[in-house]
């Protein structure tokens, strides 16, 4: 084990996650959207219940409670997250598509105030929420004369899919169930699959027929499920347990990053300056929501990172 080790794996996280918006912007030629994201799950979906029946003894889930995290788990955080985000990326770059995901946390941490007894927000709390949405606000550009432009729309729908998986986040912790981390993300993954196809189903512009089988096509599918999906996660897992739910969430916001990168270097995607500000102002926000975790936290994650535990 290396000195470095969390570090490099954090930011191997950040890139896979990252540089995944291209690869959704890239399959989004030759699939249509929501069952693009469908198929991506069957894979993942796949190889995460094999991983869970290889390290737990509760691959399965048994009790009313579990299968109730994992339907909250696969309508929220997997089938309604990337159903908006696959559509909304059709008209945004993958750049504004990560900064907009990026408020996640942000969402998170306010629907846990609402919704979580324990919870309770501060002064500093609305205001960091404030400040994500301005963020939001920034990178939207609203023209009341022009809501319905498909650029504006895109990336609402993606700010629909930050809300989606925020919510699904907190509802998840009001679910009191005993079951291994690994064995609800795969039967997250299989169900939100399923609903997925049965959304494409329903959609009049998609269809198996409409797929176009390139080999770009499948180096995006790959990519977004094997890398993105299952290496991705095990490595979220590690570091989750390692570095805690505080410090993992950093990974949003060196995710868009990457995915800037990428997408100005396999999309020719620029980054303007009103995007820089509307993640400048997420950012912010998001520290003042975790002002008080973050300096608890900030002494411990140098430890941890310097030490390679």
């Amino acid at each position: 084990m290396t000195r470095y080790r969390n570090a490099v794996l954090f930011v191997f996280l950040a890139a896979v996650w990252g540089s995944a918006f291209m690869a959704i912007k890239v399959g989004l030629d030759y699939f249509p959207p929501v069952l693009f994201a469908a198929i991506r799950y069957d894979v993942a979906g796949v190889l995460m219940l094999a991983y869970a029946v290889y390290v737990t003894d509760r691959w399965l889930p048994r009790t009313n409670d579990e299968w109730r995290l994992v339907l909250v788990g696969a309508a929220l955080m997997i089938a309604g997250y990337h159903a908006f985000l696959f559509i909304g990326e059709t008209e945004t770059t993958s750049a504004v598509a990560a900064i907009i995901v990026s408020f996640s946390p942000v969402l998170t941490t306010g629907f846990a105030r609402v919704l979580l007894p324990s919870e309770r927000l501060e002064p500093s709390g609305i205001a960091g929420l404030f400040l994500g949405l301005v963020g939001v606000a920034v990178l939207s550009q609203p023209n009341p004369n022009n809501l319905l432009a498909d650029d504006f729309v895109g990336k609402i729908l993606v700010l629909l899919a930050a809300l989606s998986f925020a919510f699904g986040s907190v509802l998840t912790r009001r679910i009191d169930a005993e079951l291994p981390i690994e064995t609800m993300e795969a039967w997250s993954m299989l169900l939100g699959a399923l609903m997925m196809h049965v959304i494409s189903i329903a959609r009049p512009s998609e269809s198996f027929a409409a797929v176009e089988w390139t080999p770009e096509a499948l180096v995006s599918l790959a990519y977004l499920s094997l890398a993105a999906s299952a290496i991705g996660f095990l490595v979220y897992f590690d570091l989750l347990e390692r570095l805690g739910p505080i410090e993992i969430n950093l990974v949003s916001y060196v995710a868009p990053v990457f995915a800037a990168v990428a997408g100005l270097l396999f999309l020719d995607e620029t980054i303007t300056p009103l995007t820089a500000l509307g993640f400048l102002i997420i950012f912010v926000g998001f520290c003042l929501l975790k002002r008080r975790a973050i300096s608890r936290e900030l002494p411990r994650l140098t430890g941890v990172f310097s030490s390679g535990r």
